[in-house]
């Protein structure tokens, strides 16, 4: 049996095996291998966002959206991410951080989704 998500040795192995998968996907994979520069910078900001969201531990700082803003993804893209990361955290982890994990990764894929396509479409450029 699973056990819940707990410290930030969770976090980092929550997140080093999701991006591991990411960075292997014939979908999302080039994207994002295209756009982050060091992967080890990245992940460090991951594990401190999600440190701060899942643990209330608050070591991140700054503003999760600007850098997707102008992302060339669509929903397919999303629904790979979401699935990547479901089932990442299912195979490790199981209880209320978990699930939490899982309905705060949806609610941010729709949030993202439909900010990037309001400013693809409306011309608009997002503060950044």
């Amino acid at each position: 049996m699973n056990k819940d998500i707990e410290s930030i040795e969770d976090i980092r192995n929550l997140v080093n095996t999701f991006y591991g998968k990411v960075q292997e996907d014939d979908l999302i994979g080039p994207i994002f291998n295209g756009r982050v520069g060091d992967w080890q910078v990245h992940l460090e900001k991951m594990y401190r966002f999600w440190q701060t969201v899942l643990l209330d531990e608050y070591t991140y700082n700054g503003r999760p959206f600007p850098p997707h803003a102008n992302m060339p993804v669509n929903q397919l893209h999303f629904d790979r991410w979401l699935s990547l990361w479901s089932a990442t955290v299912d195979s490790y982890f199981a209880g209320a951080k978990a699930q939490e994990a899982k309905w705060r990764g949806e609610k941010m894929a729709v949030m993202f989704l439909s900010k990037i396509e309001y400013y693809r479409n409306s011309g608009s450029i997002p503060l950044l």
